[in-house]
């Protein structure tokens, strides 16, 4: 049975952290590129950042440049969102997808974890 499950939201105030995991079973991680999404109330989903099969490469939206790190230890088919300095506007529902593209397409989503930046 595919699974991603997010965790490790929260209320935050802003200038706080947040460390957010994926974890993943019942498929071969290792092989999937892995994105983090969010959507706030009344907006679109949005990609936060994203990592590579093997991790050597990363992309980031302009707004959480600098502010966000991704990463992901395969040994734990884990993924990682470090959420540093946050702000109001990072209030959102996050939400983990793996992506695979080879001949066929695969993508899985998670249930999502709310991250609330409010003082």
């Amino acid at each position: 049975q595919v699974q991603l499950v997010e965790s490790g939201g929260g209320l935050v105030q802003p200038g706080g952290s947040l460390r957010l995991s994926c974890a993943a079973s019942g498929f071969t991680f290792s092989r999937y590129a892995v994105s983090w999404y969010r959507q706030a109330p009344g907006k679109e989903r949005e990609l936060v950042a994203a990592i590579t099969s093997a991790g050597g490469s990363t992309n980031y939206a302009d707004s959480v440049k600098g502010r966000f790190t991704i990463s992901r230890d395969n040994a734990k088919n884990t993924v990682y969102l470090q959420m540093n300095s946050l702000k109001p506007e990072d209030t959102a529902v996050y939400y983990c997808n793996a992506h695979y593209s080879l001949v066929v397409t695969y993508d899985y989503w998670g249930q999502g974890t709310q991250v609330t930046v409010s003082s």
